[in-house]
């Protein structure tokens, strides 16, 4: 059966040819940072259940120390000039490839489930995205006719460019977890029992929207923010005392705490990563731009969880 193994061995091997490339790379000097980087993350993917809880916290420390000595861009993979002249020729038709990997992911999400055994049904998305990112390279590489090695080129060069920031939703993630294991959803219920009126359940629709948006732009991810959330609010008071929806609170709490994604720079992938490549004066243009949008979808969704989650 098809599963989370194949996709973590997917990109395990994807980070492992980037770790190989930044070592033959004798222009970045910092290329042996680049290369141990990218390749603890290839083995973090290849064989972190066998590493254990040690051996991946061990992992986990020489990331954040490889990390904090900086990364650095290697060579910039084929010709800047090259390129714009291939994308001039080929025109708006390239992103075509862009689109083959969402309709695939949809299509391969709804549809493994009429071959029930092919494909682990708690990983039928992730997997059918993976397939959908190795059918555009299939394709790709049979339209355009790059060289054969220049994909892996170019994924370092983008990798090198966001750099440290591109596990950050894992590490964030992770964060949550771990704060939800040591209680500090229970905590921070404790806490905001205090603020919300006795018996008011807009009051506590209220605490968990903006605490889901509060605690994503502290954490950077509302995936880290979520556990931490929904053991303080969610659970014990929406869902247990009011009776509210679980789907309706979970799914429209994330997307409110996915409206403090776009106010903070903890979220660097999304917002500093992009200031970055473009080379923005400003490091918080991004976020600037964004603020206007997300307060009043914030309120949006805080109005639908008062009036969906509780028929």
């Amino acid at each position: 059966m098809i599963g989370l193994a194949q996709v973590y061995l997917l990109a395990g091997l994807a980070f492992a040819a980037f770790a190989l490339l930044s070592a033959r790379d004798d222009t970045n000097p910092r290329r042996w940072i680049n290369t141990a980087f990218w390749g603890l993350l290839a083995l973090s993917m290849l064989a972190g259940d066998r590493l254990g809880d040690l051996g991946n916290g061990v992992l986990v420390l020489a990331l954040v120390g490889l990390a904090a000595r900086g990364l650095e861009r290697g060579a910039q993979g084929s010709d800047a000039e090259a390129r714009r002249a291939e994308a001039a020729r080929h025109g708006n038709r390239l992103f075509l490839l862009a689109l083959v990997i969402p309709l695939v992911a949809l299509g391969g999400t709804l549809g493994f489930k009429h071959w029930p055994g092919l494909v682990d049904p708690k990983q039928v998305t992730l997997v059918s995205l993976s397939l959908g990112v190795v059918l555009a390279l299939a394709i790709g590489m049979a339209w355009l006719r790059p060289r054969p090695t220049e994909p892996l080129e170019e994924g370092r060069r983008l990798m090198d460019a966001v750099g440290w920031a591109a596990i950050l939703p894992q590490m964030l993630a992770s964060l949550g977890a771990v704060f939800a294991l040591a209680g500090v959803g229970e905590v921070v219920g404790q806490l905001a029992s205090a603020f919300i009126p006795e018996g008011s359940r807009f009051g506590a629709v209220l605490a968990y929207g903006l605490g889901m948006a509060l605690f994503t732009m502290v954490m950077g991810n509302a995936f880290a923010a979520f556990p931490v959330m929904a053991a303080a609010i969610g659970l014990p008071l929406l869902i247990h005392q009011y009776h509210g929806d679980p789907a309706v609170v979970a799914a429209i709490g994330m997307l409110a705490g996915f409206c403090g994604t776009l106010m903070t720079p903890m979220a660097a992938n999304f917002n500093v990563v992009p200031a970055a490549l473009l080379d923005l004066a400003d490091r918080n243009a991004v976020v600037k731009a964004q603020v206007p949008t997300a307060l009043p979808l914030l309120a949006v969704n805080i109005a639908l969880i008062w009036f969906l989650a509780f028929p």
